[in-house]
């Protein structure tokens, strides 16, 4: 059984990125005056979400594809799509 720590498994994680973000901000003045906590830098296990000066950036090529953004902001300020067919990302087992 293995006993990799979690920053070890996504080691294992390789992604194949589009050119074009499969996700969007949609409107980053809710970030900057409606939500103080930035609660997507905290839920988001691959951290793709960080707040720089007045804009939520977004590392679209390291995302897990697990959908939390979907359902963890609390304004629904997130759009969420899967990424076009050959792109994402790819599990490796070992």
């Amino acid at each position: 059984m293995s006993t990799k720590n979690i920053e070890e498994k996504q080691y294992l994680l390789r992604f194949k990125c589009d050119t074009k973000s499969h996700l969007t901000v949609l409107d980053h003045d809710v970030c900057m005056t409606q939500c103080p906590e930035k609660f997507c830098t905290v839920f988001c296990p691959a951290e793709v979400y960080k707040w720089e000066g007045k804009r939520m950036q977004v590392g679209y090529e390291g995302c897990h594809e697990c959908g939390s953004c979907r359902i963890g902001c609390p304004y629904q300020n997130i759009k969420w799509e899967y990424p076009k067919g050959g792109h994402g990302i790819v599990f490796r087992l070992a």
